[in-house]
């Protein structure tokens, strides 16, 4: 299968990138980006459990593997704008931050946010794949066939 994850949808993309970011890291990023602003809460962070489905070789008929907490949370700033989260785990803090940035991107300091959260998780998460990658590389194993002999 091929990813086409930020080629359709911009917003898929930068709500994938804060879903699998580590515990606090778009808080922080967004702490230091600026400060937050007024918001509302639409759906104040909950936490929940959602079916988590899987495919044989990726391409299978789908199947029910589990279930999995997450939190999720919606919030319009005073502008209007509604951000929305939904965050693997028990962290209504990264909830609340994801759903800020979501919001945020909708608005005149998307470009900001840009550069300074959404860059960095995905500058991050490349060299996290890239490192367990190498580390799979590692333990590769090469089978070759030697000739016998037996002409």
């Amino acid at each position: 299968m091929k990813d086409t994850l930020g080629q359709e949808n911009p917003r898929r993309a930068w709500m994938s990138l804060m879903a699998k970011a580590p515990e606090g890291r778009v808080a922080a990023l967004l702490d230091a980006a600026m400060s937050r602003p007024a918001f509302t809460w639409l759906r104040a962070p909950e936490i929940g459990s959602t079916m988590v489905r899987g495919r044989m070789g990726g391409t299978g008929a789908p199947f029910n593997l589990g279930e999995m907490t997450v939190t999720r949370c919606a919030l319009t700033l005073r502008t209007g704008e509604v951000g929305h989260a939904y965050i693997q785990g028990r962290r209504q803090g990264d909830a609340e931050a994801a759903a800020l940035v979501d919001a945020l991107m909708q608005t005149d300091a998307a470009r900001r946010l840009r550069e300074t959260v959404l860059e960095p998780l995905a500058d991050e998460q490349r060299a996290t794949k890239a490192a367990r990658a190498a580390k799979a590389a590692a333990t590769k194993v090469e089978f070759f066939t030697l000739a016998r002999g037996e002409d």
